[in-house]
């Protein structure tokens, strides 16, 4: 049981590793920026959803 672990774990970070690796600078500030610009819209329109919802 503890070898198919190992095995498990190894398999699985190096599989991370590979595609951390091909990962360019590029793609993360992209797929970063993306998020943060998802989060501020989710944001505002949840502020604009409930002062709607109170004023009716």
């Amino acid at each position: 049981m503890r070898n198919s672990l190992q095995l498990s774990v190894g398999t699985g970070s190096g599989t991370m590793l590979s595609i951390i690796g091909q990962l360019g600078m590029y793609d993360v500030m992209n797929t970063v920026a993306l998020a943060a610009i998802g989060a501020v819209v989710s944001f505002v329109v949840t502020l604009l959803l409930q002062r709607w919802l109170r004023s009716k």
